[in-house]
């Protein structure tokens, strides 16, 4: 009987053990499961958030483009600026050079030969006085004051012309004879000045009618120029002026005046027009 009631026992615990472990297992809360749904949800917000700041920085990128190339600009302004002032102020140097060359050697040679023919001439005419005309002699000499009058007042540009200058020196020459009685040295000086300011209104193209615009500037002498490398020859001073040649390095032209930064320049085959200041140098 006590055999029975433990083997009774015993079978009802063997039944009891699986229906336990049974319980705990059925406590223990199953595993959260995250939805696909809001795992998508998540990323797209990340990507939007992403997105956002990329189009943020791309604007702060664009706004300091901006600004850089705004800055870049101005700072190129005063150096484009100062490039034009700096071909401006070679060729006013060439022209210097140019001018202070040609004065130099020919008042040298021009002095030495004018005080040695005139000087002749003028005792020639000492001897010959009574032959000439004291009205034809002061007549020429008003002439030639006023022509020369004329020139300064008009034409500012021409006061340093190395023909103007020995002009004013024959006149004054001429005056002083006339003062001493010998009317044809005067004569004769006073048509030797009229030459001078031929010359000098040949040398700038008066005698061809060529006139001046406004704004344009005479060279005291002609400057001997150089093509630095292939270049236009314009009808105008200006870009919108149609194209009339094409010169090659090396070529030679004869600069007149300029304006603005374009230069009024000669050449071969009656090349005449403008060509931009930059282009061409001294020869």
């Amino acid at each position: 009987m006590v055999r029975k009631d433990s083997w009774q026992r015993y079978s009802a615990l063997m039944l009891l053990v699986p229906l336990m472990v049974l319980g705990a297992c059925l406590k223990t809360p199953p595993p959260a499961v995250v939805s696909e749904d809001k795992g998508l949800r998540a990323e797209q917000e990340t990507l939007r958030r992403e997105n956002q700041r990329l189009k943020q920085d791309l604007s702060e990128c664009r706004t300091l483009y901006g600004k850089l190339e705004q800055t870049l600009k101005e700072r190129q302004a005063p150096q484009h600026a100062l490039e034009e002032e700096n071909g401006k102020l070679k060729l006013l140097l060439l022209e210097k050079e140019t001018q202070m060359k040609e004065m130099g050697g020919r008042q040298t040679s021009l002095q030495r030969k004018l005080d040695e023919a005139i000087q002749e001439v003028v005792r020639a005419k000492a001897r010959l006085r009574s032959l000439e005309s004291r009205a034809e002699a002061a007549s020429n000499m008003a002439e030639t004051e006023v022509a020369l009058k004329m020139l300064r007042s008009q034409r500012s540009d021409m006061a340093n012309s190395p023909e103007l200058i020995q002009a004013e020196q024959l006149l004054k020459m001429s005056t002083q004879e006339f003062k001493n009685e010998n009317y044809g040295g005067a004569l004769y000086l006073a048509n030797q000045a009229k030459d001078h300011i031929r010359l000098s209104q040949a040398q700038r193209g008066e005698e061809e009618g060529t006139e001046l615009l406004p704004g344009e500037i005479l060279f005291a002498l002609p400057l001997s120029l150089r093509v630095m490398k292939t270049s236009n020859i314009r009808e105008g001073p200006g870009l919108d002026y149609k194209v009339i040649a094409t010169v090659e390095p090396d070529t030679s032209l004869r600069g007149y005046s300029y304006k603005g930064q374009w230069v009024r320049v000669e050449g071969d085959n009656n090349l005449r027009g403008w060509i931009f200041q930059t282009l061409v140098s001294g020869r």
